[in-house]
């Protein structure tokens, strides 16, 4: 599925133009990790292993490959995350998602405009200085609290009525409001 909507051709061009490509070969691949990244969103709830084997269940007849693959570690998992980065994926993104609706789909026009809407939302990120200092952390309730919560970033995103597809978005600071990120 995720092959039909991000050829590999266009996963393999976006890693050439971020300068992401692998230098030698390795049990986690650009091109593998793009995916990887990807089906983290289809599979939120379960370990980086759970995700790898997910994925991958078919690489074996795929590749025609007399040994089967092995799945990497969380901590090979996270260092190829590293080295992708959020180049190709971001680039990815801008290339790919578009409106999808069709004159058809319920609740996606009025008359001959195609109806949008600006939405948005925070996500935890993981407690580092780096992070609280980029983004923050959420508002403390009074009570006297040092470190409230996790550092969160805002994202605004626009989204097409009727499907609810994200087709734009931006992400800023916590302490920006909503209207920050998503101004032209």
């Amino acid at each position: 599925m995720l092959t039909q909507a991000f050829p590999q051709s266009l996963v393999d061009e976006v890693l050439a133009e971020t300068g992401r490509v692998q230098q030698r070969n390795r049990l986690l691949p650009a091109r593998l990790g793009v995916y990887f990244v990807l089906a983290m969103c289809l599979f939120s709830g379960q370990s980086y292993e759970e995700v790898a084997r997910l994925l991958t269940a078919g690489l074996q007849g795929a590749r025609r490959r007399r040994t089967s693959w092995v799945v990497p570690s969380t901590a090979a998992i996270w260092k190829a995350r590293s080295r992708l980065g959020v180049a190709p994926l971001r680039q990815l993104f801008a290339r790919v998602c578009r409106p999808v609706a069709t004159p058809d789909t319920q609740g996606a026009f009025y008359r001959d405009w195609r109806l949008t809407a600006i939405d948005g939302t925070t996500f935890d990120l993981p407690d580092t200085k780096a992070n609280v200092e980029a983004f923050g952390r959420p508002p403390r309730s009074g009570r006297g609290e040092q470190d409230v919560g996790y550092p969160q970033l805002r994202m605004v995103g626009l989204v097409e009525c009727g499907t609810h597809a994200v087709f734009d978005a931006a992400i800023g600071a916590l302490r920006t409001g909503e209207g920050v990120p998503a101004a032209p």
